[in-house]
């Protein structure tokens, strides 16, 4: 049968959609996760978010062109986001790719992958409605850590953001649909569940009429083989007590919460039809931390807006000395085409976008290096990941750090250990937004 490889881009949720195709590619016989140059066919699954996403998926798809030269890949297939965002324009302008693949026909990649290697390319567009969201998967990372996707689209129209045009208004996935899954997972060795939708807070508020996140993450915190659960993407505004005095009380549930603020001036968040201030989100994060002790808090920020002031990025920079987040990212304004932002006057230029960044980042990482310092000498559970041979120590996570945007906890260990498993480790010294330390 044909050999497939497959390059997953972006974010934790379009790899739960890359993840899902992979299965359906091996029950129909294929053979995944072989090495490009031996490929039949190599799927990109790509991000189209903002411009470097998108830089970033050209490159892989003319990387994976070349193995139809040097290897034996007879077809290069274009899916995901920048698929469904463009359409027939990726195969018209990058002509390397030989069929695009919108989200609404992954359901159909079998058969599109038959096809295409056998020659008979056409690319495929179905309704987005049509993107399953339930059903099974193969994991691309660690099998101890997996992601959970709640649901898929967006109603809150940021006006910089494409997701609402490439994945259609928000759907929620139901709470038996959602469990059945988590407990699949566990039953296959998952310890840590990351529960991801492009808004959680919302979930279920189309189902049910009102967010039903604080009842999911309940039911969840019931699953045996489950220790960690985690929530990423919670909008500030949705945050209520009710969930607060939930992380607070379930030991599942991880103290650590991801609340991509983008601006703290009310005028800047006004403009991307968000709301609040830095009074309002002032007053959030105190209370978040006054509820959950110890709370890891997370969060990421746009600079360069259309229109955003000296004074304002000020404010914006004072904001982060102030607020001690725990991990903060800084994205410099990306202007994409067919949102409202991208039509604004008093666009910034890119050199003014990407200093503003640069000094909050490193900012930022100075606040971050103190908050570290800070845990020498106390005691960490780490999930191990994995042996670094170039330093040989073990690393992991803490339950601080999420998979792949967060730091990781080096550790020397007296014995042979199981990746996997979680150890307690002493910290004894740190490097920026990494921590060292010895098991115990």
């Amino acid at each position: 049968m044909y050999k497939i490889s497959m390059v997953s881009l972006g974010c934790p949720k379009n790899q739960v959609d890359a993840e899902m195709m992979l299965y359906s590619l091996k029950q129909a016989g294929f053979e995944i996760g072989v090495p490009e140059a031996e490929a039949d066919a190599i799927i990109i699954n790509t991000c189209g978010f903002i411009e470097d996403a998108k830089s970033e998926a050209i490159e892989n798809i003319l990387e994976a062109a070349q193995y139809k030269t040097d290897g034996n890949c007879k077809a290069v297939i274009v899916t995901g986001c920048l698929a469904e965002r463009y359409r027939d324009d990726v195969t018209a302008e990058i002509p390397e790719a030989d069929v695009c693949v919108g989200i609404g026909s992954n359901s159909n990649i079998v058969q599109i992958v038959k096809d295409a290697i056998e020659g008979k390319t056409r690319n495929s567009y179905g309704e987005k409605e049509a993107l399953d969201l339930n059903g099974k998967r193969i994991l691309g990372g660690w099998p101890f850590t997996a992601y959970l996707k709640i649901g898929d689209g967006c109603d809150n129209c940021c006006t910089y953001c494409a997701i609402p045009k490439i994945r259609g208004r928000m759907r929620s996935r139901t709470i038996e649909d959602c469990v059945a899954e988590a407990r699949e997972l566990a039953a296959g060795g998952v310890c840590e569940l990351i529960v991801v939708a492009q808004d959680t807070t919302a979930y279920g508020s189309d189902l049910y009429g009102e967010s039903r996140l604080c009842e999911l993450l309940s039911e969840l915190c019931k699953i045996d083989g489950i220790k960690w659960i985690r929530t990423l993407y919670t909008y500030p505004e949705r945050i209520t007590d009710e969930l607060l005095k939930l992380i607070a009380s379930e030991e599942k549930l991880v103290k650590y919460l991801d609340i991509p603020i983008q601006h703290a001036n009310g005028e800047i968040l006004k403009r991307m039809n968000r709301r609040g201030d830095k009074q309002s989100l002032t007053a959030l994060i105190n209370k978040i931390r006054a509820t959950v002790p110890d709370i890891t808090l997370r969060t990421t920020l746009i600079t360069g807006f259309p229109g955003e002031t000296e004074a304002q990025y000020e404010e914006l920079h004072e904001f982060v000395r102030n607020a001690q987040f725990d991990r903060l990212g800084c994205f410099t304004y990306s202007a994409e085409e067919g949102t409202i932002a991208a039509e604004l006057p008093d666009q910034i230029d890119e050199q003014t976008k990407q200093d503003r960044a640069e000094h909050i980042m490193e900012t930022q990482l100075d606040i971050a290096s103190a908050k570290n310092e800070a845990k020498i000498g106390t005691v960490q559970t780490v999930l191990i990941e994995g042996w670094d041979d170039y330093i040989k120590c073990y690393y992991g996570r803490s339950a601080a750090d999420a998979p792949e945007i967060d730091g990781k906890v080096f550790f020397m260990a007296k014995e042979a250990l199981v990746i996997g498993d979680f150890v307690q480790v002493q910290i004894n010294d740190v490097i920026e937004y990494d921590l060292l330390g010895e098991q115990i």
